[in-house]
Order: structure tokens, then C-alpha cells, then sequence
């Protein structure tokens, strides 16, 4: 509900838009032809639902709205990647990325207004958390991507093929949204991604990752990012609640639960004297010897509000060649968009920080370095002294 009273049908699955009409007296499927004009023709104003006859437009002008979050910001790479800043109804802005490759599209979206975890080597969590975003949130950042790329054109093939959850925020810390937004993004009248094409990834929320099998059958990604659970701890906390073990148990329960071959996928972010020593990758080997999965390397991007460095090109190199003759598919995941602060790990907002998280962080790097940091800084962008 809006703060106008109305329902907002921007974030209505198929299921919930029939309940919506069903409760109007109205046909169920016109759930089917609004969503095509959301979803498919990027439409957001009843009066141009042309299919729909005026009368239940008029109805719908008074009930219901259709409402997605503003891009307030857009940022375009020298390697043809985009950033889009959008504002959120809590106040906050999330960053959205697009990144174009050979073949494909891949649109790395957000899930909370900044994160409630603390991963050391990660930008978002340094801004603290606000909020969850709404499914119309989630959503609304596909239909913009589709929307500033073209991809609404009638007989245009759409831009985004691929959509990954691993912008800002921890996606299982809000399932419910998430698992609808998903369900949007796969469904045939809708944006109709495959589901090998739509990407969770957790930094091991086990009890949510246990039931995630009842929701949905997205590909799944793992952010390990180390082979142990005291090293892991260190730069993950929540490691501490949720070790190795069980998240990889509750990771084979999920695939067991998929009726195809796939595999997950583990991405492991490699830290300058942290985790990318050889034993490191031995010991990865080990780990995962039992726990069928591709394997994908993340040389650390470095940003303002930490001391790590990005691991020398023979270091990657070294730990890739120990992980591919134990057996594993392993790929380096190429940096892209750092010049906007779009790489992997280095996602910020303008997050209305509830954890006082932000300010701890700014504070320790101000009587570090003596460079004076704002709540406003692209804390991502500034990398001056590493």
C-alpha cells in the first residue's frame, strides 16, 4: 500500500495480481495483461492499456498505481558498463549495475539499502544498513535497465539476459521480496530469464538458503571467500553463526533440490597477503572436494575505507593453476566499471545508516590517514592511499 492508500502492482507477482483483480470483481486474467504491460512494454500508465477496457481503467486510477523507484543518478564506463544510483522509498540510493559482454547482458542487482553484514572486504557493508528493498524495488531496477537500454522496443531482443543478486545487500537476509522479484524475473509473461540465467548469492544465511528449494529454482552462488572457518571468520563474521559446514550442507541440499545438473558456483575474493597464498588454495581444494562447483576467482577491488590491496598478477595466477590441476573449473572474473566504482565489492549508496556503522568507519580512517570522509563520499571511487 501507498502512502496514498492505493495498492502498487509495479511488485505484483502473476499470483498476487489475480488475488488483486479477483477482490475487484474483475476477470482473473487480466493479471496476465497488466503484467505484459509492466514487464514486457515498460508501460506504467493505465489510461495507455489499450486491451483494457476504460471502465476498469477509470476503477484501476482509483485503487492502484504503478510505481517503481527514480534513477537519480547515471554513470556510463569507458568499457561499456553503466551504473544507475536509484532512490528508494526509505530515503536511501542503491546502485545498479549493467555489464555487457559477448553474447550476453548481466544486470548485478541490489537487495537491501546497504547491508546488515560487515564483510571486511566489501564497500557496502561499510555504509551500514537502512532498509530492505521492496519487491518493487528489486524489480523496478530491471525495468529501468530495460528501460534506459532499449529493451522495451517492440521486436527488440532485450539487453539483459542475465540478472545477478549481488548488488548491494545480503539477498536471504530479505527472502520474501527477493523470492517475488525472482518469480517476476523468470516469469514467461513477465521478463521470462531462465532460471540458469538468475543468480542468488549469499554469504551463507543457512536457515534461509534451507528453504529456499520451496520458492524457487534461481542458480546459486556462494561468497566464501576463504578455505577455513578461522580465516573466514575474520573477514566474514557471519561465519561465526553460520560456519563452513553448514553452509555448504544446506548449498547441497538446494542443488539436490533442482531437477537439472547444475552446479554452484563459489566465489572466493582474493586479498593481498589475506587468502591468496598457495596453501590457501590447497586448502581450498580440500574443502571443496566433495562439494561439486565452479569456482570463481575475484582479484580485490580496492576502496577508500580499507587497507587491503589487490593481489599481484602471479599470485592470482598461482592460486588459479592449484585449483585447476586439483580438478575444478576455475574462471578470473575480469574487473570492470572501477573507473565508476562498479566493481565487484566496491558498491555504494547514500545508505541513512541505522547501525552507526558508517560513522565508526569514517571516524578510524580520518585519524589513520587524516583525509577527512563525509557520509556523502563515493567512498568506492577514492582510492588514493592504497
Amino acid at each position: 500500500m501507498t502512502a496514498t492508500g492505493k495498492t502498487n502492482l509495479a511488485g505484483m507477482t502473476k499470483a498476487r495480481l489475480r488475488d488483486f483483480f479477483i477482490a475487484l470483481d474483475e476477470k482473473p486474467f487480466r493479471a496476465e495483461q497488466v503484467l505484459k504491460w509492466i514487464h514486457q512494454r515498460g508501460v506504467l500508465d493505465f489510461d495507455a492499456m489499450t486491451d483494457i477496457s476504460k471502465s476498469l481503467r477509470d476503477k484501476l486510477k482509483e485503487v492502484a498505481v504503478i510505481e517503481l523507484p527514480d534513477i537519480v543518478e547515471d554513470y556510463a564506463s569507458a568499457d561499456g558498463c553503466h551504473k544507475w544510483l536509484i532512490e528508494v522509498a526509505s530515503g536511501s540510493r542503491v546502485e545498479m549495475v549493467f555489464i555487457p559482454e559477448a553474447g550476453r547482458g548481466t544486470l548485478c542487482v541490489s537487495s537491501q539499502a546497504g547491508c546488515s553484514l560487515d564483510c571486511s572486504f566489501c564497500a557496502t557493508g561499510k555504509q551500514g544498513f537502512n532498509s530492505n528493498l521492496t519487491v518493487a524495488e528489486i524489480i523496478g531496477q530491471l525495468w529501468w535497465a530495460n528501460k534506459k537500454l532499449g529493451g522495451f522496443a517492440e521486436k527488440k531482443e532485450r539487453p539483459v539476459s542475465n540478472v545477478v543478486m549481488m548488488g548491494m545487500g545480503e539477498p536471504l537476509l530479505n527472502f520474501d521480496n527477493v523470492m517475488e522479484a525472482i518469480a517476476l524475473m523468470m516469469d514467461d509473461l513477465a521478463y521470462g530469464l531462465s532460471k540458469r540465467k538468475v543468480t542468488v548469492s549469499t554469504s551463507g544465511v543457512v536457515p534461509a538458503l534451507e528453504k529456499m528449494k520451496d520458492y524457487t529454482d534461481a542458480s546459486l552462488a556462494i561468497s566464501l571467500h576463504a578455505p577455513n572457518d578461522e580465516l573466514r571468520s575474520q573477514i566474514m563474521p557471519i561465519n561465526k553463526r553460520y560456519p563452513i559446514a553448514q553452509l555448504l550442507d544446506a548449498a547441497r541440499g538446494y542443488m539436490a533440490s533442482l531437477k537439472d545438473k547444475r552446479v554452484p558456483v563459489i566465489e572466493y575474493t582474493l586479498i593481498a597477503g589475506v587468502n591468496d597464498h598457495r596453501q590457501h588454495a590447497r586448502d581450498l581444494a580440500v574443502l571443496l572436494k566433495d562439494f561439486p562447483c565452479k569456482i570463481n576467482l575475484i582479484p580485490f577491488n580496492p576502496f577508500s575505507l580499507s587497507d587491503y590491496r589487490r593481489p599481484s598478477g602471479s599470485s592470482v595466477t598461482n592460486f588459479r593453476q592449484i585449483l585447476q590441476q586439483a580438478g575444478y573449473t576455475v574462471t578470473v572474473r575480469t574487473t570492470r566499471a572501477d573507473d565508476i566504482g562498479a566493481a565487484c565489492g566496491q558498491l555504494v549508496g547514500a545508505v541513512e545508516d541505522q547501525t552507526r556503522r558508517s560513522g565508526r568507519y569514517r571516524q578510524r580512517a580520518q585519524s589513520e590517514t587524516g583525509k577527512v570522509f563525509d557520509s556523502t563520499d563515493n567512498l568506492a571511487v577514492t582510492a588514493d592511499r592504497l
